[in-house]
């Protein structure tokens, strides 16, 4: 066995309904994660900017006050049970860089996520991970391997500029379509990414979500392999939208990982 490969008594992906696609106060969080036996927690917050979208699913700067100040307070009323960490989930937006590393600089973060939700076609932007059946309808007219392709280089050039702790589910683009395939090029630019990852010392998540999905975590057991014969440290991440899903399939992730 592979224990030592991930440390399941951390979960540093959850979300609450400050990020308005979820549910739950974050002490229910923190509340779950105790009952679970969890030694940490951390909180991954939503944060992106200049995003021309039908909707705000990301916290206002209004809820990042509230977020952090919560946060404090969980710390104390919790401390001795429960390790809280308060970190952000920085969906890149390559238009407007200088505004997200000032947003970061703001603010003492514990772990900053990265990740690449949003692409834009003719002015407006397209949710790269959702299950909205118009808007996977416009990747396809788009094509869909041009898309993943501008996935994988956009997450590249956001590992180049944006200071992050972890990379969350890296290989989640598209993950609603049922035209997805990677081709040569995609696995040239994983590997790019996962060299870079290695050389910037970023910590890869290992993100059970994707369990519910397609029975396997995210990203895939081929990248995965790839990231341990680079010597890229694994994190687990439930991405929690919901309470009961804090450490959801962590149990799953040692005998998994071992036979990488």
């Amino acid at each position: 066995m592979s224990e030592n490969l991930i440390d399941i008594t951390m979960d540093g992906h959850v979300h609450t309904r400050l990020c308005h696609h979820a549910s739950g106060e974050m002490e229910e969080y923190v509340q779950a994660a105790v009952a679970s036996g969890l030694k940490k927690l951390t909180f991954l917050e939503h944060f992106e900017v200049g995003i021309n979208y039908f909707k705000t699913c990301w916290l206002t700067e209004d809820d990042f006050t509230y977020y952090l100040n919560e946060g404090d307070r969980l710390r104390k009323k919790y401390d001795g049970l429960l390790d809280i960490g308060l970190g952000t989930e920085v969906g890149f937006n390559p238009d407007h860089v200088p505004e997200m590393l000032d947003f970061l600089e703001r603010y003492q973060w514990d772990r900053v996520g990265l990740s690449y939700h949003f692409l834009k076609i003719n002015g407006m932007h397209f949710n790269m991970v959702g299950r909205k059946q118009s808007e996977l309808k416009i990747f396809a007219e788009a094509g869909v391997e041009q898309v993943i392709t501008a996935y994988f280089t956009g997450l590249l050039t956001a590992l180049e500029k944006i200071p992050a702790s972890v990379v969350c589910h890296l290989d989640a683009v598209l993950r609603h379509h049922p035209q997805v395939f990677f081709s040569e090029e995609h696995h040239e630019q994983i590997r790019n990414i996962l060299m870079l990852m290695k050389k910037k010392d970023i910590a890869l998540e290992v993100n059970t979500s994707g369990f519910a999905f397609r029975n396997e975590p995210y990203p895939s057991r081929f990248i995965l392999r790839q990231a341990k014969k680079m010597g890229i440290r694994f994190e687990a991440g439930s991405d929690a939208h919901r309470p009961q899903d804090v450490a959801r399939y962590f149990e799953q992730l040692p005998e998994y990982l071992a036979v990488l």
